[in-house]
């Protein structure tokens, strides 16, 4: 007898937390040279709009939770023109833009760089 049960499956992120060390440097980095928009900020936590997804950049709240391990992958339209904005802005890359995949239909290029807050 064949399942009519629909299939579970994550589809589209609603937030991503970034965790802060210096909550007011990490703003200024996200708002000023992102140019990401800026939502509302409350004590240690500031909300950003990134497409359809809400950022939350955050100051631990324990231990356990006070390390570095977020990773966020961007869209853009020009990766090299994201890449010398945000290069003029003061933004240190740790890689140049570079191919990573090759489909019939589409070409996936990154290039990493780190936040302010390392």
């Amino acid at each position: 007898m064949a399942s009519t049960t629909p299939q579970f499956g994550l589809s589209s992120i609603g937030q991503i937390f970034v965790r802060a060390k210096d909550l007011d440097r990490a703003v200024r980095f996200y708002r000023d040279t992102l140019g990401m928009p800026f939502l509302f900020q409350v004590p240690r936590m500031a909300f950003f709009q990134c497409g359809a997804t809400m950022v939350m950049l955050g100051i631990a709240e324990t231990g356990e939770l006070d390390h570095a391990a977020s990773l966020i992958y961007y869209l853009v339209p020009d990766i090299a023109l994201a890449h010398t904005t945000l290069r003029g802005r003061g933004v240190e890359f740790i890689t140049e833009p570079h191919l990573v995949h090759r489909a019939p239909d589409y070409e996936l290029w990154l290039a990493d760089f780190r936040d302010s807050e390392g």
